[in-house]
């Protein structure tokens, strides 16, 4: 879900998604095309990034469902890492991140420097990332909960594969954290172990809850996971603006979230009323959630989760579509 190079699709996701109707890319290869759904000459196409996390996946889905049902779009969801996704702007491959964490330097450079994106605004999600623990964990020793205490514990947490340090569970390499530089600069005796995806950090999490085990990790909001088991945050360095600027001595906590949608500009100046769409879209924090927890928790597919989403919220997905 700053640095993020991360969030996540849920082993349910995936599996569903493999049985949509809708053609969907497979993979990080930015050349890789395949289209779906009703063409229309009216809206055309929409290349829609798919970032891998269930939340990303979520809006991706809300979107490209209003699109092809409600304007006639072709939608092509194209499953991509967070920097690869940004590849796309410049050859055409993608036209929309609908959820976008920080990534200063991509927003630089195909914003600022080849004029080939634009940054949309708000897309309402309030993203927050952060170190986190089973509740039991949390309510058993509160400590645990402030960062200077968490040496005390390090052998508590120690794993066959980290022993005589304490693990610190982070999920997909891809995504943006800055966990290596805080274990080391703030004096840690940890070792930073990725799990390799949102739903191995989610069933990690959830097993050290049923067991009453000792899991610290990497973890983030908007996910539904959190109102099933309520992870509780740890207390680090407070953020200040510019304490991250430099990625190896990072001390201090993830800085707040406000999650943004980027667009290709030809895309933003084609006509089509996509573009409009993808520009009014704005939802919350719990919006995403529902439809998250459908797909990969109900094991929903992508595209039938947000359908259910929409027709009991048409209200809303018609303050999208107003100028379209």
């Amino acid at each position: 879900m700053g640095a993020r190079t991360r969030r996540f699709g849920s082993v349910a996701a995936i599996a569903a998604a493999a049985t949509l109707v809708l053609a969907a890319c497979g993979g990080g290869d930015i050349n890789d095309s395949s289209a779906g759904g009703t063409s229309s000459t009216d809206c055309g196409e929409m290349n829609m990034a798919v970032n891998p996390w269930v939340g990303y996946e979520a809006s991706a889905y809300v979107v490209g469902q209003v699109a092809e049902t409600q304007l006639g779009c072709t939608v092509n969801y194209k499953d991509l890492k967070e920097q690869v996704s940004w590849q796309g702007f410049a050859n055409g491959d993608v036209d929309v991140i609908i959820e976008n964490w920080g990534h200063p330097d991509l927003e630089k450079q195909y914003i600022d420097e080849q004029g080939v994106a634009e940054d949309l605004g708000s897309q309402g999600n309030h993203g927050v990332i952060g170190w986190y623990v089973p509740p039991w964990l949390a309510k058993a020793h509160p400590d645990v909960l402030n960062w200077k205490n968490l040496n005390n514990y390090a052998s508590e947490f120690a794993t066959a594969e980290t022993s005589p340090q304490g693990q610190l569970l982070d999920g997909d390499p891809s995504y943006v954290t800055n966990d290596e530089a805080l274990v080391k600069n703030l004096g840690l005796d940890y070792k930073v172990v990725f799990a390799g995806s949102e739903a191995a950090l989610i069933q990690a999490f959830k097993k050290a809850e049923e067991d009453k085990t000792w899991v610290i990790g990497y973890f983030y909001e908007p996910q539904w996971f959190l109102t099933e088991v309520p992870l509780q945050k740890v207390t680090l360095p407070p953020y200040k603006p510019g304490c991250d600027a430099d990625a190896d001595k990072v001390a201090c906590d993830y800085p707040p979230y406000p999650l943004n949608k980027i667009a290709s500009t030809d895309f933003m100046n084609s006509g089509s009323p996509a573009a409009t769409l993808v520009k009014n879209f704005k939802w919350t924090n719990d919006d995403q959630n529902q439809v998250a927890e459908m797909i990969a928790n109900e094991g929903m597919d992508p595209a039938d989760a947000a359908q259910k989403w929409i027709d009991a919220n048409q209200d809303t997905v018609d303050q999208w579509l107003q100028g379209t």
